[in-house]
């Protein structure tokens, strides 16, 4: 198997670990799908030569020693159709593949849409925690500005493709060639696009072309064919030239690369590799990556990349994938409204005794990071949502999840006397528009919530079953009483009108990943 030679990836002995133990885990599982909740098995396919960085759960922190708790946004949605993809193939995914927040972020929410200056609005709601009836749960979420097609700036993308032999599968460069023409035929006249090709040397398949011509942007797409060694450094090189070279100023300039992860960027250190990303996006191409096929996908690579480049990371796992991303969702996946998002949360110590974010574990900042522009944060694209979950322990609850620590012997203990404030927490978020280098402040104050979930609203309830339901398939040590059964539950009574059939497809994979795990079905 060739090895994603990248500067920022895991060491090889813990890939080679993680691989082993999970793949360990996965033959001991008795496998009882049905037939019409899940996609035909494949017991052929073969995971253990994927990579997934290893997740550190987010613990709980007090309020009263630690009242900030400081991330970056996060909008990529690439966790939940990869886990989708494990269990269509029969298969739980490995705990290192379950990143919560992305697979919260997957569905859409019907959150209000923003009416002042902000290019987005913010949301707040409070309730029980469904898991744990003695916690709350805090549901903090942002809503982007949609924009029309139409209405778009105009772009120019330059599509960097992996034709090396490991794409031949028909879940790689078949599967590719069939989204980019999907994506062709919502091109308009002053759109750009190119496309770079890597596999042993790099080429320009594509010159830079008008949206307008579509029968050649559509030629080129056909002509690709796998095959031959992978060399990705010149390819990357090549690509952010060709893209510089047709800058549209007030445009939307971005390099998308298209690879199964299996890609030797030819870099002679990290320091180039991360250098030449940062120093592209500071002029204004930024990076995404589009994942895909089985076997050998790093997936922790792929996430990298996309975060140096201030883009997204998305795995196409089929043909509706490629249309949710290219099609449905292109706004948010190629424009960017707000770019460097930060959010600070401070909880008031009188309210709450612990909380914990769900998820973003790879997305936390240090409180100084809030108030620094120089420090690098997430986009949210037009349209975009984003959705956050903290558990919260109000005080006087007694919980195994608090620890404490002896007394300071040099300065007095926190204290919260004269603290009469009914507010839960403030949020507050730091955002940049895409041709600023000074951030703007929104604040905002949430009281105290004692609603049961139940009541709560169809966003809060969604939320809560696919934090839920991560939680129970990677066995978090924080899911309490959570339950497949439950997340299960909840989603049901949270589908709303659904018109592309993504929560309906939801509550399948929560009977599949039950069935995976021995459960029974209904």
């Amino acid at each position: 198997m060739k090895r994603f030679i990248f500067a920022i990836a895991i060491l090889p002995w813990l890939g080679y670990a993680c691989n082993q133990s999970y793949k360990n885990r996965t033959s001991e599982v008795a496998v009882e799908a049905v037939a019409d909740q899940v996609a035909p098995l494949d017991q052929e396919k073969d995971f253990s030569g994927e990579g997934y960085a290893h997740i550190t759960e987010n613990s709980f922190a007090t309020a009263l020693d630690q009242p900030l708790s400081t991330f970056s946004v996060d909008v990529d949605k690439a966790a939940y159709s990869n886990v989708r993809r494990f269990l269509n193939s029969g298969q739980l995914p490995p705990a290192g593949a379950v990143r919560i927040e992305e697979m919260i972020n997957y569905f859409d929410y019907d959150y209000q849409q923003p009416s002042g200056n902000d290019p987005f609005n913010v949301i707040t709601e409070v309730a029980g925690c469904p898991w744990n009836e003695k916690h709350q749960l805090v549901h903090i979420a942002l809503k982007g500005k949609e924009i029309e097609k139409k209405e778009l700036p105009p772009s120019n993308l330059v599509f960097l493709i992996d034709v090396s032999g490991s794409m031949q599968d028909e879940d790689k460069l078949p599967l590719l060639k069939k989204s980019l023409l999907m994506l062709t035929k919502n091109l308009r006249e002053n759109d750009n696009v190119s496309i770079v090709t890597y596999a042993g040397s790099a080429g320009l398949a594509l010159p830079s072309t008008s949206g307008a011509d579509r029968s050649d942007i559509a030629d080129a797409i056909e002509d690709l064919e796998a095959g031959g060694s992978t060399a990705g450094g010149e390819g990357i090189q090549l690509a952010y030239k060709v893209a510089r070279e047709h800058f549209k100023k007030n445009g939307n300039n971005r390099v998308i690369i298209a690879t199964d992860g299996d890609f030797n960027v030819g870099m002679s250190s990290e320091d180039e590799l991360v250098r030449l990303i940062e120093k592209e996006r500071e002029g204004g191409v930024f990076l995404s990556v589009l994942g895909f096929g089985t076997g050998n996908y790093q997936d922790n690579n792929m996430q990298q990349l996309a975060d140096k480049g201030n883009g997204n990371h998305y795995y196409i796992d089929g043909i509706q994938e490629a249309r949710k991303v290219l099609v449905n969702e292109l706004s948010g996946t190629l424009f960017t409204i707000a770019k460097d998002v930060k959010i600070q949360v401070e909880f008031n110590p009188a309210k709450v005794q612990a909380y914990r974010l769900i998820g973003y574990e790879n997305r936390m900042l240090n409180k100084e990071d809030f108030n620094d522009d120089q420090k690098d944060a997430g986009e949210i694209g037009a349209g975009h949502t984003v959705t956050a979950l903290y558990e919260v322990i109000p005080v006087g609850v007694k919980s195994d999840f608090v620890k404490t620590v002896d007394h300071l012997k040099y300065q007095k203990t926190g204290s919260v006397s004269g603290n009469n404030s009914e507010e839960l927490f403030t949020v507050k978020l730091r955002y940049k528009k895409p041709d600023e280098e000074e951030s703007r402040k929104i604040t905002l104050a949430v009281p105290d919530n004692d609603e049961d979930w139940k009541d709560a609203s169809e966003n809060f309830r969604l939320a809560a079953a696919v934090a839920e339901f991560g939680m129970v398939l990677r066995n978090s040590e924080y899911k309490s009483k959570a339950s497949y059964e439950q997340a299960l539950a909840i989603a049901k009574t949270a589908k709303g009108i659904d018109e592309n059939g993504y929560r309906s497809e939801f509550t399948d994979l929560i009977k599949a990943a039950r069935s995976l795990s021995g459960g029974l079905e209904d």
